[in-house]
């Protein structure tokens, strides 16, 4: 029997204050990694096990230097990020074979405050991210 020794890809939580974007003042950024990137959705909340489908926002890729930095000023006067969680997740499912593309991607995630299922899913009007007990 063989192992694979590689770390599993990892996934962060970040708390967004002060964009200049954000009316509310505060959301979540979720970076999951795929690779040289972290794919990235906005959450007006955090997913709460067995709760519902929270509505995010799909952004642009951020660097991988986000899934290490405890936090920090971002760049271009876009407010202040700090990490409330991390850890590695693993895929259960998905619409394509490479993360980065996919519609659909249900993910088991080990962090701190979020763990269990998460299931990321493009809808009529962005995205639902529904985290479940695994």
């Amino acid at each position: 029997m063989t192992t694979d020794p590689s770390p599993p890809p990892r996934f962060a939580i970040l708390e967004h204050t002060g964009a200049p974007d954000d009316a509310t003042g505060r959301h979540f950024d979720l970076l999951v990694e795929t690779g040289a990137a972290c794919r990235t959705w906005r959450l007006m909340e955090l997913p709460v096990a067995d709760a519902g489908p929270v509505a995010a926002l799909e952004l642009p890729p951020h660097r991988l230097v986000w899934l290490e930095r405890l936090e920090g000023a971002v760049s271009g006067g876009r407010g202040h990020a700090r990490r409330l969680d991390a850890g590695g997740y693993r895929i259960l499912s998905g619409d394509a074979s490479d993360p980065a593309a996919a519609t659909l991607l249900v993910l088991e995630i080990a962090g701190s405050i979020l763990a269990g299922r998460l299931r990321l899913e493009s809808v009529a009007d962005g995205w639902a991210a529904t985290l479940s007990r695994a």
